[in-house]
C-alpha cells in the first residue's frame, strides 16, 4: 500500500527502546512507521521467517483477562522467535502484597519487554517508570492504543489512505474511544463522536484530539444524536455498552444507550454508500450491534482481529 504523497518524510525512524503507553507520545511520523513495519510483517507471514526476538522473552502481565490481546501478543511474540511468559496478577508477587515498582525491577532483570493489561492506567505508569525495558499498554481505564494501531491499519488497508477519511464512534465515549481520538487526530481522520451526555470521551483526550487535528487538518466534533455523527462517515465504530468493571452499573447504561445508540441496518442506511463497521470485540449482539450488520458484508471487525497480531508484531519488532 502506498502512502498518502507527501504525508511522511524519508527520515529515519528509531523506536527501540520506547514504552507504548499512550499514542500521544508518538508522532505521526511514527505511527505511520508502525503502520509500514505491519504492512511489510504482514506480507511475509508465512513466507520468509523473521526471528527478530530470538533469545528474546516477553512478560506479558493480565490483571483483566483477554482474548485477542493474550493471543494476538503471544502468537506474535512467538512467530518472530520470542518467548511469552502469561502471569496473571495472582501468578506474581503482586497478589500478595509486593509493589509494581519493585515488580518492574525484578522482570527487567528477566525479560525484553513488558506488556499489561491492567485496570488503572497508573500501573502502567509506575511500571514504566521503574523498569528498564519497553512496557506495552494492552489496555487500561482510560486508553486502549493497542487497538487503535490495528483498527488505523485495517482503515488503511480498506480505504488505501487514512487522511481526509471520517468516522463515527456511536455509544459510549470509553477508553478505546479516547485513543481512537489521538490516533486518528494525529493522521489527519476526521472523528465523529455520538454518545449520551454524561458519556462523553475523557476531557484531556478530546483536548489532546483538537490540539492534533489543529496540526493534521482533521476535525473533531461531538453529538448526541447518531444519525447526525454517521451522515458523512466512511466507518462507523462502537463498543459494548457496559465494559469489564462496569457490571454493577449494567442496567443503568443499558437504560442510558439501547436502543438510540445501537448499530443497525436503519443507521447505517443514514451513512454514505460504502461505510464499514467496526468493533473491537467482544461484541455483545444485540445490544450496542445488531447480528445483520456485525455479520455483513461491510463489517470489518474479523480483518480487526487479525491485525491485532500484525501490529502487535509490528511493535515488538520495532520497541525491542
Amino acid at each position: 500500500m502506498a502512502h498518502e504523497v507527501g504525508y511522511i518524510s524519508r527520515k529515519k525512524i528509531n523506536l527501540k527502546g520506547r514504552d507504548f503507553l499512550e499514542l500521544q507520545d508518538f508522532s505521526a511520523e511514527e505511527i505511520w512507521k508502525i503502520l509500514k513495519t505491519t504492512c511489510t510483517l504482514k506480507k511475509l507471514r508465512g513466507k520468509k521467517q523473521m526471528k527478530k526476538l530470538r533469545g528474546k522473552s516477553v512478560a506479558m502481565i493480565f490483571e483483566k483477562p483477554s482474548t485477542r490481546t493474550r493471543v494476538s501478543f503471544e502468537v506474535a511474540v512467538e512467530e518472530l522467535g520470542g518467548k511469552a511468559l502469561y502471569l496473571s496478577r495472582n501468578e506474581l508477587q503482586l497478589g500478595r502484597g509486593e509493589t509494581i515498582a519493585d515488580t518492574a525491577r525484578v522482570l527487567s532483570r528477566y525479560v525484553h519487554l513488558i506488556m499489561a493489561r491492567v485496570y488503572k492506567y497508573e500501573t502502567l505508569e509506575e511500571l514504566a517508570r521503574y523498569a528498564n525495558v519497553p512496557v506495552v499498554n494492552g489496555l487500561s481505564d482510560i486508553n486502549h492504543p493497542l487497538q487503535i494501531l490495528a483498527d488505523l491499519y485495517t482503515l488503511w488497508e480498506r480505504f488505501k489512505k487514512l487522511r481526509g477519511l471520517t468516522i463515527a464512534w456511536v455509544g459510549d465515549g470509553n477508553n478505546v474511544c479516547n485513543s481512537l481520538l489521538i490516533g486518528a487526530s494525529k493522521l489527519g481522520i476526521n472523528v465523529n463522536v455520538a454518545c449520551p451526555p454524561g458519556y462523553e470521551p475523557h476531557p484531556r483526550y478530546l483536548e489532546w484530539a483538537k490540539m492534533n487535528a489543529s496540526e493534521s487538518g482533521s476535525v473533531i466534533r461531538l453529538f448526541t444524536e447518531p444519525s447526525e455523527a454517521v451522515a458523512e462517515a466512511d466507518a462507523i465504530m462502537t463498543d459494548v455498552f457496559v465494559s469489564m468493571g462496569q457490571e454493577e452499573e449494567r442496567e443503568k447504561r443499558k437504560a442510558v444507550f439501547y436502543p438510540k445508540y445501537q448499530v443497525n441496518s436503519e443507521l447505517i442506511a443514514k451513512a454514505r454508500p460504502g461505510v464499514v463497521f467496526m468493533h473491537p470485540l467482544p461484541a455483545h449482539r444485540g445490544e450496542e450491534v445488531t447480528d445483520e450488520v456485525i455479520d455483513s458484508d461491510y463489517s470489518l471487525v474479523w480483518d480487526q482481529a487479525e491485525n491485532r497480531l500484525h501490529t502487535s508484531k509490528a511493535l515488538l519488532y520495532l520497541l525491542i
